[in-house]
C-alpha cells in the first residue's frame, strides 16, 4: 500500500486506499475513528497520522537527509 505524498488526503481519497464505502469513512471521522482536520467545509485526513495508525512509514519520511 502506498499513501500520497502529500500533507492531506480527502476522506474519499482515505477510503479508496482504506477499501471501504465513502460514507464508511465519512462516519468514522464523525465517530474519531480516523483523524481529520477541518478547513472550512473540506474535510481532510493527515497522511502521517493514518500511516501512523496503519503501521506504516509516514510518506517521504526517508527522503529527508540529515543535516
Amino acid at each position: 500500500m502506498r499513501l500520497p505524498e502529500r500533507a492531506t488526503m480527502t476522506v474519499t481519497e482515505t477510503a479508496r486506499i482504506l477499501g471501504i464505502h465513502r460514507d464508511t469513512a465519512y462516519d468514522a471521522v464523525r465517530r474519531g475513528d480516523l483523524p481529520a482536520i477541518r478547513v472550512g467545509r473540506a474535510i481532510l485526513v493527515p497522511t502521517a497520522l493514518l500511516a501512523a495508525m496503519l503501521g506504516l512509514p509516514a510518506p517521504g519520511a526517508g527522503d529527508v537527509a540529515p543535516p
